[in-house]
């Protein structure tokens, strides 16, 4: 009788499901392609680099959940665990060309993840040294640098736009004095990953929706769908592609920024009689 309650107790729990339906849809989905693009139907391009601010309501689906909730995380925990378990290339912080590979220890670095070594006095009045080493806090993560080819395409008669790399930005303060001087807010890149190698694991990831439980998008949807908000800080330029704050400042800038936004949406624009 018992070993029979016991067996029911096991199969009961093995049967738990947490919602009403298994979802399949997601885990198995892959990137929508990109349409075929020969060189001869591409009539014009502009290359910029535009700035996701995740502290914008509209662009908080990528910085939460701060820790992973079952098969939901944000963004830069999903490029970890991309980076990790799937084989996802970074890339030097320097590096938007995608041509020097860096490693998980360098990841590490870049997010301060580095032994440390403290000193304190322990019950017994004795000085003890021991050497600790913080986890990676990816809620740093306040922003998204995106590099992206806009373009128009004749053979469709569209104009279009391709994301070739993100980087993750990390804010974080810094006491360069080891205790007791100004503590300093500081900004500094973390890798670059080449997008369309990232599509893959975007593509069967969700993302909360606030609005509906049973519609939720993915992180290549976000994207795909430019279902975000973000600014443009630099674009090519004979100057060495420097960036919008090299030459301007305060609200100069997002007068620039908008100035290129609306000479690219101005260019499909003027290619049309009405």
């Amino acid at each position: 009788m018992f070993a029979l309650l016991f067996t029911n107790n096991t199969e009961s729990k093995a049967q738990v499901l947490d919602g009403i339906y298994v979802k399949e849809h997601v885990p198995a989905r892959k990137a929508a392609p990109y349409k075929f693009l020969r060189e001869g139907d591409v009539m014009w391009t502009k290359r910029i680099w535009r700035v996701i601010d995740l502290r914008e309501k509209i662009n908080h689906p990528l910085y939460y959940p701060k820790t992973r909730i079952g098969d939901r995380m944000s963004l830069i925990d999903l490029m970890l665990w991309g980076i990790n378990t799937e084989g996802i290339t970074p890339y030097s912080a320097d590096d938007d060309r995608f041509t020097q590979p860096i490693t998980r220890s360098q990841i590490e670095v870049a997010f301060g993840s580095v032994p440390q070594t403290i000193s304190y006095t322990d019950e017994n009045g004795n000085e003890v040294t021991k050497e600790i080493k913080p986890e990676i806090n990816s809620s740093e993560i306040k922003q998204y640098i995106l590099k992206e080819d806009w373009f128009f395409d004749r053979q469709h008669s569209v104009m279009d736009v391709r994301i070739i790399g993100i980087c993750p930005i990390r804010f974080y303060t810094k006491d360069d004095q080891g205790g007791g001087g100004d503590v300093e807010m500081r900004i500094s890149p973390v890798f670059w990953i080449y997008f369309p190698e990232a599509r893959r694991i975007f593509a069967n990831h969700e993302v909360f929706n606030e609005f509906n439980d049973a519609e939720r998008r993915t992180f290549d949807d976000i994207f795909f769908k430019r279902k975000f908000n973000s600014f443009i800080v630099r674009e090519t330029n004979v100057h060495d592609d420097r960036g919008i704050a090299d030459y301007t400042m305060g609200i100069q800038s997002l007068l620039e920024a908008q100035r290129i936004k609306d000479r690219i949406s101005n260019y499909e624009q003027d290619l049309w009689n009405y």
